[in-house]
Order: structure tokens, then C-alpha cells, then sequence
């Protein structure tokens, strides 16, 4: 005779909605850019309630797509500091992403009241390209050479300007004039912030999508992409020929994301950077902690598979957006929809659970 099913008790029932509304309590928030729907969505499908903050005339797609139940019109991204308290009151987690960078001075970001999914203290280590430099070399990571003056160039070189900007502005050059008369260009088209001259490596991008959770003391490698640039790509389509014809320049802003499944032998390098720069992140910031939650590497692989890395991003990527409905690799280790943002509500939900969200806001 099978044994029975018993029915839960009350006590039961009494726990199961304890953790039900312990975690409906809180709010998802976001700044209603860069991977904002995807981080809304995810929270919704972990059953959190959702604020987007947007810019005015910027909120057509928040209403349109439904992910959020609350929409907060500023003129600014900046004016989020003055919705501190009723995002307080609202019991709100704010979600950072790369627009948080450019709307905020790093100082004013750290002053912030409001719960943060992450840790403040790496901030500062992302924002200043040598600062990420010393923390991937702590990593043991392969690095591009940093040129410290353009009369020290010997070969072909990429500028690198400061900040979350999408690759606005960066460019190409093989000597000290060649750099100052394109530099000089840039002065009279925008605010140059400070850049660092590196050495252009040939290889195909790869971007790294990762994930570690200091619950579970796991790293996760979510997904891949590589970059939709203009109009570096589309120069690519151009005979070299008419390309000096035409005097064409390569600029390397933004314009969208291209999924990509690697190689399957590379993810066993892959998994070691990602780990080699969780332990290295833990003796940056004094406390330990190190970097938790989404984090993504921009690296070049070459003709002899040697993964050089270029930069760290301590937080989700754009690139994860191709990945709303999870990656390939997702799929193997969840079997149902994971996207990043999902993989951070549910982060979020488990901390909740086990009375541990010290451990992942600040």
C-alpha cells in the first residue's frame, strides 16, 4: 500500500506565506535605461513589484512592454537623489546598471540612501581605468600594454575615454601626431574626459557575462556577446581600397548586441578568469566583501585562443538584454527562463528567504 500524501498544516501554510510576504514587501527599482526592462522583467517574474525612473519623454517603453507597476517621470536621472525618501518609505532596491554611472558623480552615487544591489566599495575600482588594471593584474589576467604618453606609441593603439559612454568617442592611432590631431578633433565635439592610450590587440571580442553569489559562494557564466559598433562595422563592409578613398575614420559607439555560444573548450578558462576575479576583488575593497551579483569582462581571443582582457564592468552589461528568456547556458543549469535580470530578483528573493540581504545591498 503507497503511503499517503499528508496535507500541509497550518503551521505550514503559516511559514510558506511568511516567506511569501516577507519578500512582497520590497520593491524593484531601476532607471528606465540601458537594461531596464530586462531587470524589471526578471523581478516581475520573481514576484517583486517594480518601479521604473524615467526621464520625461522617455517612458513610452516602460508602458508599452508592462514591466513596471510604477513609473516616476523626473527631468533628470540625476533628480533621483530627491525621490530618496519615498523610494525608502516604498521599501525599494535600486538595481545599478551603466546609466547609473553617467547620471551620478561616483561621490554623489555612494551617498545614495537607498538599498543597493552590490557593493559600493568596488565602485571606485570600475570608474578609473587603471584602478580596473591593477585589479585584473591581482587577477593574473592577460593584459593589453598601456602606452603613459602618446610619444611612447610604437604600433596601433585604441583611446579609451573614463566612463559608462558605449564606446562613444574612442579611436584609433599609430603615432604621438595621429593621436593629437584626432584628440584635437574631439575637443571641439564634446567634453574629452580623461582616456588611456592601450594597445590594440587582433582577435575576435568576446564579452563575458558572469554571475557570483556570495550565498551559495558560486560563479555562474550566464552568457555571451559581442558589439554592434558604428561605424566600425559597417566599414568592414567597405573594400580597403574605397576606405582610403573616402578618408573613412572608425569611430566605436554602441548601436547594439550580437549573441554568441563559444567554443566549448574555452569554458574552463572562461570559469578560472571569472573566479581569479571574484578572489581578487575581495582584497580591494578592506572589508572583503568583494564584488557580488553581475559582472562582465570585455576581452579579445586570439588566433592562438589566449584570452587577453580589457576592461571589467561590476555590474549587468547590455549585452545581456539578447537574453530576456535566458542563454543556452542558463538553460542548462536552470531549465526555464533565466535572464540576468531575473538571475539578480531571485539573488534578491533567496537573501530575503535566509535573512541575509546584508550580505548582498549596501
Amino acid at each position: 500500500m503507497g503511503a499517503q500524501k499528508s496535507k500541509p498544516g497550518r503551521a505550514a501554510k503559516a511559514a510558506g506565506a511568511t516567506v511569501a510576504n516577507s519578500y512582497s514587501r520590497y520593491k524593484i527599482a531601476t532607471l528606465g535605461s540601458h537594461s531596464a526592462l530586462q531587470i524589471l522583467h526578471g523581478a516581475k517574474q520573481e514576484g517583486f513589484s517594480t518601479i521604473a525612473i524615467c526621464e520625461r519623454g522617455r517612458e513610452r517603453p516602460y508602458q508599452s512592454y508592462k514591466v513596471a507597476d510604477e513609473i516616476i517621470l523626473v527631468d533628470k536621472f540625476r533628480d533621483t537623489v530627491k525621490l530618496q525618501q519615498r523610494l525608502l518609505k516604498e521599501n525599494a532596491v535600486l538595481i545599478p546598471h551603466g546609466t547609473f554611472f553617467e547620471a551620478f558623480d561616483l561621490e554623489e552615487f555612494e551617498k545614495l540612501k537607498v538599498p543597493y544591489f552590490g557593493n559600493k566599495g568596488i565602485l571606485k575600482w570600475e570608474a578609473d581605468r587603471m584602478l580596473q588594471r591593477e585589479w585584473l593584474k591581482r587577477a593574473g589576467l592577460i593584459l593589453p600594454k598601456i602606452y603613459e604618453k602618446p610619444e611612447a606609441i610604437d604600433g596601433q593603439v585604441i583611446v579609451k575615454f573614463y566612463g559608462a559612454r558605449g564606446g562613444k568617442g574612442f579611436f584609433l592611432a599609430r603615432s604621438a601626431g595621429e593621436f593629437y590631431r584626432k584628440i584635437k578633433d574631439r575637443r571641439t565635439k564634446e567634453d574629452v574626459r580623461a582616456y588611456i592610450i592601450q594597445e590594440y590587440i587582433i582577435g575576435a571580442p568576446i564579452y563575458i557575462h558572469y554571475f557570483y553569489s556570495p550565498l551559495t559562494n558560486e560563479l555562474e557564466v550566464m552568457s555571451f556577446d559581442k558589439r554592434y559598433e558604428s561605424n566600425v562595422d559597417s566599414i568592414g563592409r567597405i573594400a580597403a581600397k574605397d576606405q582610403l578613398d573616402l578618408g573613412l575614420e572608425t569611430s566605436y559607439n554602441i548601436t547594439g548586441n550580437v549573441p554568441l555560444v563559444v567554443r566549448e573548450s574555452l569554458l574552463p578558462e572562461i570559469f578560472r578568469m571569472g573566479e581569479a576575479v571574484v578572489k581578487a576583488s575581495k582584497t580591494l575593497d578592506g572589508d572583503g566583501k568583494g564584488i557580488h551579483g553581475p559582472f562582465s569582462l570585455e576581452t579579445v581571443i586570439t588566433p592562438d585562443l589566449k584570452f587577453f582582457v580589457f576592461e571589467i564592468s561590476a555590474r549587468i552589461v547590455a549585452g545581456t538584454n539578447l537574453y530576456v528568456e535566458g542563454s543556452p547556458y542558463t538553460e542548462l543549469r536552470y531549465g526555464e527562463p533565466m535572464s540576468t535580470g531575473r538571475r539578480i530578483a531571485r539573488e534578491i528573493k533567496d537573501a530575503i528567504r535566509q535573512n541575509k540581504l546584508s550580505k548582498i545591498l549596501d
